[in-house]
Order: structure tokens, then sequence, then C-alpha cells
């Protein structure tokens, strides 16, 4: 079966909020049916890229380059080769995320208090890649309405949390009215305080669907701080074997 995949999660967690092509109906749309749409998008089963991971903070410039393999909602791997980083690795399987570092030449467990830390000094933190399950079956939503975002008409839905275990309790999402993409969010805590916030930046038409290829995150807790992930060369539902989501890959 065909499962959700988030990279901005890098791993999977930016390319999972653009629609399918289908433009929304003229008809007000319910805050259900949006929230579906969003959850339903991804229609392919697996994806591998290239990508970078250009970090701006505290006025100096980082640019990480790596490659992506993802299948599911489960399996992720990334291996960064630029010069700072090569040979760096992280594995996510089974609920679980793993880094390789080829300094120590050691394969860690990343747990409890270490999943809130920066990923690689990006505004992404590690909890955010584990990020998996369905926004519809973890949030309730409510429509906001109608709203314009950078000159494009939008719908705007708010979720509020199921469970009080959620790392971000709120959530604002705005959804481009003709074409569904998700243009813009933005991540609360319990307190109404603003986390992060994501912007879509560039769509592609790929296998006929509308995939965004280049976005920017932003940490509001850490001043002078943006990321923007760009992936080339994208490829979906392309079988990837076993062997590349294991343990032992990590280590090659």
């Amino acid at each position: 079966m065909k499962k959700r995949i988030f990279l901005i999660a890098l791993l999977a967690i930016i390319a999972g909020f653009a629609f399918s092509q289908t433009p929304t109906s003229l008809a007000t749309p319910t805050a259900a049916e949006l929230l579906r749409k969003v959850d339903d998008n991804e229609i392919y089963s697996t994806i591998e890229y290239d990508g970078e991971m250009i970090v701006e903070y505290q006025n100096r410039r980082y640019v990480k380059v790596l490659k992506g393999w993802a299948r599911g909602n489960t399996d992720s791997f990334i291996e960064f080769n630029n010069p700072e980083d090569r040979g760096t690795k992280y594995l996510k399987t089974g609920g679980r995320l793993y880094v390789y570092s080829p300094d120590t030449e050691k394969v860690m467990l990343i747990s409890g208090h270490m999943l809130k830390e920066s990923m690689m000094g990006s505004d992404m933190s590690y909890e955010d890649t584990l990020d998996n399950a369905s926004l519809s079956s973890r949030y309730d939503a409510v429509l906001a309405g109608p709203e314009t975002w950078n000159g494009r008409p939008a719908w705007v839905i708010e979720l509020n949390a199921k469970s009080r275990t959620e790392s971000y309790p709120k959530r604002k999402l705005w959804l481009d009215q003709e074409t569904g993409d998700l243009l813009h969010y933005e991540l609360f805590a319990l307190s109404g305080a603003k986390l992060k916030e994501y912007n879509m930046l560039k769509v592609e038409t790929i296998a006929g669907r509308r995939f965004p290829v280049e976005t920017e995150i932003m940490d509001l807790l850490r001043r002078g701080s943006k990321t923007t992930f760009v992936m080339r060369n994208v490829v979906l539902d392309r079988p990837i074997a076993d062997s590349v989501f294991s343990q032992r890959n990590l280590q090659r």
C-alpha cells in the first residue's frame, strides 16, 4: 500500500505538503476535505533525489550536499557529500533515527532530549524527521476562511492537536485555491507562540504531479536563521532495494 512520505525531514517532511494537480472546487471546501487532500497527495511509494541544504545562520552560510532515498512513511536514508560532512549518514527505520559519523566510525541512535536538537545545524530538529502519521489522525481542523498569500488566493485551515504529546500543538496552513499547493504554514506551541515557518519557493511537474522542489523553513527561536532545501533529479515510484534502508548501509 502506498503511504505518506515526509521529506522536510529533510527526508521526507518538505515534499509532503503539495496537493495533486486537480484544482480545488469553486464551492467552499470543508477543513476536513482540505486536510484529507494534504494527507492523500503522496500517491508515490518511493522517492530518490539529489539535494542541497543551505543553512543561513548569524550572517554565515553553509551549503550541504546530499543524496536521499525514502520509501513509504517509515524508511529514509540520507548521505552527505559536501567536504565538511562527507560520509555522514542518517537512517530512519522502524520509528527510530540513526546517524553514522565518519569521524568516530560509529552508529548512534538519536533519542530522548537529542531529538529536539538541530539536525546538521539546520532549522529542523531530529524530532521533525520522525513526524510521519497523517495530519488528519493527529489534528482537528477548522477552516479559518479565504486569504491571499503572496498574491495567490488561498484557503487557511487551523489545526489543533488531538494529543498532548504533539511537538506542535497548533498549526496553520495556507493552501492555494487553484493548485492546492501548500504555500505557507506555521507551527505553534500550546501557548500560541509561533515556533517555525515554512514557505514553498518552487514547484515542478514530476511524473504528472505538482512537486515542491525548493522550500524554506525558519526556526523562530534561532535569531537570523533560515534553511533552504533544494531537490534535483527527483525520481518517483522506482523500486528501492531493502539494503538501502539497513544498518549495514550506514557503515559502508
